[in-house]
């Protein structure tokens, strides 16, 4: 387990770089001398990147060692960061986002696939959730960390932190790390070909709609508790969301095997996590209150992927790994998108108080379309 751990540290090193800028974009505006509406790119552009690497560059590196591949996008990573740090002004960082965010989705899957193949078939499981983990311990440990080290040295110290796990794991890789086949990933047809499967688009989109809403709204936190209540301090509120984020990513696959209805399980997901994001103006004015809707949002938040999964690996077990590849995929451009439109929103006029509601609506579409989706499928199930 001790070379699992080497991916894991690379994973902790995305998880922290992935969530931690909505928490610095104030200082990345006072640095730049730009909007929220303008810095918030900062996090559309990472995001967009790493959606849209790991389809595409799994298949253009198709047969190479996956050895080389997973040092490679540690070393785009790390650069992305490094040069992120020393961005002189805003184009500068948005380039430099995009490089890291290259990296990450290409390090992601390969790192989560190749811990399965180092270990033996008992121990597989274990090695997948620490890897997976990795992760999240990156946000809820590497988050606040981040800001408080932002408080001392500045935004583009954090990033210098980034940057020296990423080349830790890097060089753990190239000393310790064995070399193993190269296996032929699905091509971009076969991954294409997955969308024209109605129910597969469908929990797709529903992934989809709800990034935007969730991630999208996470990444203006600190413009949206300036606004409602005036509060600049986000990080008790993002130990909040984080610590929930833990808890929903690690309780959700029991939920799941002891109920046996993923479905199910992911439309009371968008439930709570309306409700939550609804009652965040609310809760704001009660300090007693304040931090539940931000845990119940990380929490659910980071369950929703799970039951997705689960049922696109049964509805398509011979192109399993490309249904959730598409799916995570889907998830992170939706974080882009909703980050993306929320600065257009802020460009145009619109204060960042508005944000809740439009975000409690979009996952109420979401829960309606999971509402949909179940009935067809009660319906088809009786026909048949």
């Amino acid at each position: 387990m001790r070379k699992v751990l080497l991916l894991t540290i690379g994973m902790f090193a995305l998880g922290f770089d992935a969530y931690v800028m909505a928490g610095l974009l104030p200082e990345i505006g006072a640095t730049y001398n730009i909007r929220d509406s303008q810095s918030g790119q900062a996090v559309s552009v990472f995001t967009l990147c790493y959606a849209l690497a790991a389809p595409i560059f799994a298949t253009v590196l198709a047969g190479k060692p996956v050895h080389k591949i997973l040092v490679m996008a540690l070393a785009v990573f790390s650069i992305g960061n490094g040069v992120s740090a020393l961005a002189q002004n805003f184009p500068m960082l948005l380039i430099a986002r995009a490089i890291a965010g290259i990296g990450a989705g290409l390090y992601s899957p390969l790192a989560a696939a190749a811990s399965t193949l180092i270990v033996s078939e008992q121990k597989s499981g274990r090695a997948l959730g620490m890897t997976l983990g990795g992760m999240s311990m990156g946000t809820v440990v590497g988050v606040p960390l981040g800001l408080i080290t932002a408080e001392h040295i500045g935004w583009k110290g954090t990033l210098w932190c980034i940057t020296a796990i990423g080349i830790i794991s890097m060089f753990g890789i190239i000393t310790r790390f064995p070399n193993l086949p190269a296996e032929t990933p699905p091509s971009l047809r076969q991954r294409l070909a997955l969308i024209t499967d109605r129910r597969v688009s469908t929990i797709v989109g529903i992934t989809f709609v709800t990034s935007i809403a969730s991630l999208g709204l996470y990444t203006y936190i600190a413009p949206i508790l300036q606004s409602l209540e005036g509060i600049h301090n986000v990080t008790p509120y993002l130990w909040a969301w984080c610590i929930g984020g833990v808890i929903g990513s690690f309780s959700i696959g029991t939920l799941i095997d002891r109920t046996g209805r993923p479905a199910l399980l992911m439309a009371c997901i968008l439930v709570i996590l309306a409700f939550a994001i609804f009652s965040l103006p609310t809760a704001l004015k009660f300090p007693v209150i304040a931090f539940l809707p931000f845990f119940f949002w990380g929490t659910v938040g980071w369950a929703s992927l799970a039951p997705q999964q689960h049922v696109l690996l049964h509805l398509q077990p011979k192109h399993g790994a490309a249904a959730v590849a598409l799916n995570s995929s889907a998830n992170y451009l939706g974080s882009a998108i909703g980050s993306t439109f929320g600065g257009i929103v802020l460009f145009a006029g619109l204060t960042p108080s508005y944000f809740p509601f439009a975000a409690g609506c979009l996952v109420l579409v979401a829960f309606f379309g999971q509402l949909i989706l179940m009935l067809t499928n009660k319906k088809e199930s009786k026909i048949s």
